[in-house]
């Protein structure tokens, strides 16, 4: 595994880490994306310093199978002309241009398999950007409809919620799924208020007695002061 890709695991382990203890789960994804973002453009940046790099040995590669062929055909001609020492020293050329051939093609096939590798590992940083910015999308949307909903409960009876926390995606889920549900629950109630102010003042006085009875319960346990 490369140290990139150690790197992304590590980051998505903290994230996740971190979002079991957030109180606010979307500040948190702001801040993974703005690192996510700064590690994609600082890959990309190799990225094409790679590219450069092999073209470079490319051009190397090039250079010497052509000057080693040229060196090959210039031995061959002396050789013909009677003129052996000429030939050698061309063959003696063409010896170095081989081995430099072999040792620059090696880099160069090296090269090919980083640049291949970093793609695939600047794509996968990408999808994971692209993901986690959708969630986020989802989620603000999510919380805002919670967060007016709240607004308005808190303006009928004062009522106060705690923060979100969650451990994962689908930990989020739930929190917000159970928020969403306790404001339903609440609505429900209030109609079942209005319903039962039409009941009969017989009805009305015995609520009112189990009522009272209700608070004075809740007083001696100290819910209520």
């Amino acid at each position: 595994m490369s140290l990139m890709r150690r790197m992304r695991d590590i980051t998505v382990a903290t994230l996740n880490e971190r979002l079991e203890q957030a109180e606010d789960p979307v500040k948190l994804i702001d801040q993974y994306l703005a690192a996510q973002k700064e590690q994609i453009m600082q890959s990309d940046k190799v990225y094409r310093q790679m590219l450069a790099h092999a073209q470079s040995l490319r051009q190397q590669v090039l250079s010497a199978e052509q000057l080693k062929d040229k060196r090959e055909q210039q031995a061959m001609i002396a050789l013909k002309a009677g003129e052996e020492l000429v030939a050698k020293m061309a063959l003696q050329e063409k010896l170095i241009q081989e081995e430099k051939y072999e040792q620059f093609n090696a880099l160069y096939e090296q090269s090919k398999l980083s640049i291949a590798e970093l793609e695939d590992q600047l794509d996968q940083l990408k999808r994971d950007f692209d993901e986690v910015l959708g969630k986020r999308q989802y989620y603000m949307a999510r919380l805002e409809s919670v967060r007016l909903q709240q607004r308005m409960n808190e303006s009928m009876r004062g009522g106060s919620y705690g923060g979100i926390s969650s451990r994962t995606f689908s930990r989020l889920d739930e929190r917000i799924s159970d928020m969403e549900l306790e404001s339903r629950t609440l609505r429900d109630v209030r109609q079942l208020g209005k319903e039962l102010a039409h009941t009969g003042s017989a009805m009305q006085q015995a609520l009112e007695n189990e009522l009272t009875q209700l608070r004075s319960k809740l007083e001696k346990e100290g819910w209520l002061k």
